[in-house]
């Protein structure tokens, strides 16, 4: 910086929604939570050979400190109240991830068991889902950059 620079004020004019969604967009936190195989790809995904750290993903251990819900793995009927009930505590605005062939629509299970949902979007709202059985890290990792576009052009305050 020279130092005529430094002497003069400068003034950034930006819209405040514009100001809210680049800071929600750069510091998503998923809730630490998987049902089944997916989840280890998601534990995958948080290692330090991704490095989302770099894009602001930083789990968190409670659902009222998060404000993104990856569901990764099977949804039998008995876990959907409990889904339910973790997505009911997280703050608005809140966002969710169905990762997997499982927890997108039931996946091979459904089929020959009484037990399994046939689809996480039955039970709670679904931002962005992820195909695959299981899905790899990285296309994990591209849901969340999805995500972060979804949130870029929200609109949260109405004037």
């Amino acid at each position: 910086m020279s130092p005529e620079m430094s002497e003069e004020g400068g003034v950034i004019v930006t819209k405040l929604n514009d100001l809210l969604n680049w800071a929600r967009l750069s510091s998503v936190w998923p809730m630490s939570f998987g049902i089944a195989c997916c989840a280890i790809e998601m534990m995958g995904m948080y290692a330090s050979t991704y490095d989302v750290d770099r894009f602001g993903v930083f789990p968190r251990p409670s659902a009222r400190q998060s404000d993104v819900i990856i569901i990764a793995g099977t949804v039998t009927f008995k876990m959907a109240e409990r889904i339910k009930r973790l997505y009911e505590q997280m703050p608005e605005p809140r966002y969710v991830i169905s990762m997997g062939s499982c927890s997108n629509c039931g996946g091979p299970y459904w089929q020959h068991g009484y037990h399994v949902v046939k689809g996480v979007d039955r039970v709670i709202p679904v931002d962005v889902y992820v195909q695959g059985c299981p899905p790899r890290p990285e296309a994990l990792i591209g849901a969340i950059l999805e995500l972060q576009k979804k949130i870029e052009t929200e609109q949260l305050i109405t004037i």
